[in-house]
């Protein structure tokens, strides 16, 4: 698969309102059979456009907390910071900023923001600022999107003169065949261990 068709969008769509949407009321809204989009579905999942299906779920409903948006400036990469923040329960997302910057979305249990953060990330905070929240809406959406695959080779977009090779279980897109040829002879070298 190298190019998302108009069907293929569609689809995406669909799953994105609802993941749990049966593969036979998708096939009924785009004019296909229900094989047909599991299909569909399955291609996208191989060509890694679906990495999961998952439950978006309004965790105010769940417990108390109150929603603050956190803009936190680390002290050097932001990357464990990241990772710890994901783990921690009140959090619900963490975005990057182009400035290395994280914002972190959260539910936290009290009004002690900076003993919650001091608690949750020990270490690699360098300043941060607290907006109060009075309510937040998470609507993911394929407006405008154009999908392109990147070569696994040089990450050049493949196009439809792109190729594809499935390697030790993997699916892996190309640009050309010469891209193809170098990654898996790269391939090969590193898992036999010879360079």
């Amino acid at each position: 698969m190298r190019d998302l068709d108009d069907t293929d969008v569609e689809i995406l769509q669909l799953l994105l309102a609802d993941a749990r949407r049966p593969y036979s009321e998708i096939a009924e809204t785009v004019g296909l059979s229900a094989p047909a989009v599991s299909d569909r579905v399955a291609r996208l999942r191989e060509a890694g456009v679906i990495n999961r299906f998952t439950v978006d779920i309004d965790r105010s409903q769940l417990r108390s907390g109150i929603p603050v948006l956190v803009t936190i400036t680390t002290a050097g990469k932001p990357g464990s910071v990241r990772s710890t923040l994901l783990d921690a329960d009140a959090v619900e997302h963490v975005f990057t900023t182009a400035e290395a910057d994280l914002v972190v979305f959260a539910r936290v249990p009290d009004n002690d923001i900076a003993g919650w953060l001091g608690e949750t990330v020990e270490a690699g905070v360098a300043d941060f600022a607290v907006d109060l929240l009075a309510g937040a809406a998470w609507s993911p959406d394929m407006g405008g999107t154009e999908f392109a695959l990147s070569c696994a080779q040089c990450g050049n977009t493949v196009d439809s003169e792109g190729t594809a090779a499935r390697i030790d279980g993997s699916l892996y897109q190309f640009c050309c065949p010469s891209c193809e040829a170098r990654f898996e002879e790269k391939y090969r070298e590193l898992r036999d261990g010879t360079d």
